[in-house]
């Protein structure tokens, strides 16, 4: 059983934030894949910012998409990493 995302915000850096169903936000990287075969479009920022959601995942305007389940399991759950330059704790 894997969760579905229920909202994509673009991110600088190639990353996604995303929350899942069960409202965990987590951050995907997707910077690993822009040298895999179409993914490299992805390189183009006005192209990687039209990411949105698409039935449980994720879609870009150019139709790639990600499988819910490695979202899931490749990304980091966010814990204000974003938000601060600075380790704090």
């Amino acid at each position: 059983m894997y969760l579905s995302v229920k909202d994509v915000k673009p991110l600088d850096g190639y990353k996604l934030l995303l929350i899942f169903e069960n409202e965990e936000k987590r951050v995907f990287d997707v910077s690993p894949y822009l040298n895999i075969g179409k993914f490299s479009e992805l390189k183009d920022p006005s192209l990687f910012n039209t990411v949105k959601v698409k039935f449980d995942s994720i879609e870009w305007s150019n139709s790639l998409d990600l499988d819910p389940e490695l979202l899931y399991q490749e990304s980091v759950k966010l814990n204000n990493k974003l938000h601060t330059s600075s380790e704090s704790s």
